[in-house]
């Protein structure tokens, strides 16, 4: 620690501090552009000049000084900073006024006006009057996409988006060239950036320079209402906001959460909300000779009633999809058994995993801020930069730092970092397993291993035979220990571990989801749009859900339910910590809660839910699982599961793992009806057959 003084108060910091992070703990604010706490020191704007008592007699920079850089008096007495002196006061707004001298006046007109950092700190920082009387330069605007709008005359050089890219996505798409008033800020050959990280370079941008493109000219940031809540685009459970005006979602934002996405979110999460205005589902409807054709609400639980009543419970199913909340997985699970049926599953996909092999079987046991305490890496069947982004972003964040070595099984492909490449599947887990491979050295020889096993590994008929060999090689390199447990799932869908916690898998003598949609004379779907329904032979499908998708299509009663920005829902991430959403608008027309949709079928099925209100299904849902209760925590779990799982066994078929996911920005039915993804999802196709060629 080091002690010194900042503006006569005596402070005690940590000796890696900078000046300006000392001046922060202090209580004092200064001024800043191009600092920023995730990205390395760049010293370029000079806009947090303070003065050092000692120091050189002129202003510092306090972002590129640390305070075991500065000395205390001859006689002991502490280091001092001041940074309020006339000084740094003259010294500020010089800065400032360089600064403006070829900004344009663009602020009636400019995105960034309201939560502009240049606007606020001209008015705290700055003077009323320029001396400069001479042409402004001017720079040509840059195509970097469809996500970032360029208006680069109002660059201010801080380099936040070029070191943000290079150390932070992990591919230096953006630079600074030329020099003096020749400099900007471009790609260079003004080509589309490909990270799925891009759209943060928004929210760095401390001007008008970066804006986001869909948002561009529709509203101000003072109309709108601000909601915070959980994105649901991946199984992380990204920290969000929702700004809504009336009941439209405008843009969505990212929150700080340290624990789990630290202030990025990936362009699927960001740029999402346009797909919440089209393709919407906002009436009830039924299928009549073939067609889909407008009903009331009455008419359409009635045709369920008289397909309910023409069966037996073991003829009836449900299938969770991806975005499901608990809340109504939990009334639909409750009202399906209430109807006689074990036939229950949330895993649309296939994947082989059961809760009954215990919780820590199923989730990412080392969390996700323990990446950065891991010491060495396998991914197995998994692409987290397409699973998950910013998951992938703090796998990069670790390696940096260095001594992390990172092996991978599965399809391979640019991950943003570098790592060993070991083969392609089964037959490289089972050498690396016998040691006929040196990553299982690298692995035993680390303090905390971590192996990730991805869906790519799960959702295949053998998928139980791959975790369970999975689970062995963990404990043969050590990955679960007292202090340790480096085994982790890594999940794409959102609602999969609450579904899990749930126990929303089949009975006994249930039927798993491919199998319902076959075996089944009734069939309830809860958003569950990635099924194959070229195999669907169920009699009458019921849809439940936000958006005429895949499911829709195929079902004979549409019941309209809202989004995720429509509701007040309970999810659990890939690491099993529960989190809650809250509704930032309302569902369109006729479409209603999920859940209390199930409540009004139940009364008319003549199996009536015990609740009336959210609050109501949550006291039960907690008094069943009492750790949905125990919101932003993570349940413990049996490290002991792990080595029961491993002696399950299983024969592996000897074939490559891929990724589940073919497309990043096409994965669920709100993606595939925004066109602002449909358009990313065009380049980036293009972008891939040019590089294949």
């Amino acid at each position: 620690m080091a002690r010194l003084k900042i503006d006569g108060n005596e402070i005690e910091v940590p000796d890696h501090f900078t000046l300006l992070q000392a001046c922060e703990e202090a209580g004092i604010e200064v001024p800043r552009f191009c600092f920023h706490e995730r990205l390395s020191v760049a010293g370029n704007c000079r806009m947090c000049l303070v003065e050092v008592k000692g120091g050189p007699p002129k202003p510092q920079a306090s972002c590129a000084m640390g305070v075991r850089d500065i000395r205390g008096g001859p006689n002991g007495e502490l280091a001092e900073v001041f940074t309020n002196t006339p000084m740094v006061k003259k010294a500020r707004e010089g800065v400032m006024e360089f600064l403006l001298i070829n900004h344009p006046l663009d602020c009636p007109i400019c995105d960034q006006g309201g939560e502009c950092d240049l606007q606020d700190q001209a008015m705290a920082f700055g003077i009323d009057s320029s001396r400069y009387s001479e042409d402004k330069r001017a720079v040509e605007d840059k195509y970097i996409g469809p996500l970032v709008k360029t208006v680069m005359n109002r660059c201010i050089h801080c380099t936040r988006c070029v070191r943000f890219t290079t150390e932070v996505a992990g591919i230096a798409e953006l630079g600074l060239i030329g020099r003096g008033e020749d400099a900007e800020i471009t790609t260079y050959l003004e080509q589309a950036m490909t990270s799925e990280l891009q759209g943060n370079v928004v929210d760095l941008c401390p001007v008008g320079a970066l804006t986001s493109k869909p948002f561009a000219f529709t509203a101000r940031p003072w109309e709108l209402g601000k909601t915070e809540s959980i994105d649901v685009m991946d199984a992380l459970g990204s920290a969000i906001r929702v700004d809504t005006r009336g009941r439209e979602v405008m843009r969505i934002l990212p929150r700080v959460n340290d624990d789990i996405n630290e202030e990025w979110i990936s362009d699927k999460s960001r740029f999402i909300w346009d797909g919440l205005k089209t393709q919407r589902l906002d009436r009830p409807y039924i299928r009549r000779d073939g067609r889909l054709t407008p009903a009331t609400w009455g008419e359409a639980f009635e045709a369920v009633k008289s397909a309910v009543s023409a069966t037996t419970g073991d003829k009836i199913g449900a299938i969770a999809g991806d975005l499901a909340s608990v809340e109504e997985m939990y009334a639909l699970s409750e009202l399906v058994r209430s109807l006689g049926s074990e036939n229950l599953d949330c895993r649309q996909d296939g994947a082989a995993l059961d809760p009954s092999l215990g919780r820590a079987s199923y989730v990412f046991n080392p969390t996700i801020m323990g990446i950065e305490h891991a010491d060495a890496l396998l991914i197995v069947g998994a692409n987290p930069r397409f699973e998950a982004a910013v998951l992938n972003a703090r796998i990069r964040k670790r390696w940096r730092r260095g001594n992390f070595p990172i092996g991978v099984i599965g399809e391979g492909g640019e991950l943003r970092y570098d790592y060993e490449y070991l083969g392609a599947g089964t037959d490289t887990l089972a050498d690396l397993a016998a040691g006929k491979l040196g990553f299982l050295e690298v692995l035993s020889k680390a303090e905390r291993p971590m192996i990730i096993i991805g869906q790519g590994a799960l959702t295949r008929p053998d998928g139980a035979a791959v975790l369970s060999a999975v689970a062995d090689l963990a404990g043969k390199v050590g990955a679960v220990t007292d202090g340790w447990n480096g085994f982790a799932v890594l999940h794409t869908a959102a609602s999969r571990v609450g579904g899990l916690d749930l126990g929303f898998v089949p009975g006994p003598k249930g039927k798993i989801a491919v199998e319902m949609l076959s075996a089944m004379d009734v069939l309830f779907l809860l958003g569950a749009d990635e099924l194959d329904f070229s195999q669907k032979s169920a009699k009458f499908t019921v849809y439940i859900g936000s958006h005429g998708d895949n499911g829709a299509m195929n079902a004979d009663v549409i019941l309209p339910a809202a989004a995720y920005t429509e509701k007040s829902g309970t999810w659990v991430n890939t690491e099993g910590r529960v989190q809650l959403g809250y509704r930032a608008g309302f569902a369109p027309g006729e479409a209603r809660e999920d859940w209390a949709v199930l409540r009004a079928l139940s009364d008319v099925l003549g199996k009536k839910l015990p609740f009336d209100s959210l609050a109501q299904l949550r006291a039960r849902l907690h008094a069943a699982h009492p750790h949905f209760a125990e919101v932003d925590e993570i349940a413990p779990v049996d490290s002991a599961q792990i080595a029961a799982l491993a002696k399950k066994g299983g024969t592996m078929a000897k074939s490559g793992f891929a990724s589940p996911v073919k497309d990043f920005y096409l994965t669920n039915p709100i993606a595939r009806a925004s066109a602002v993804m449909a358009e990313c999802s065009a380049l980036a196709r293009n972008n891939f057959k040019v590089a294949a060629e």
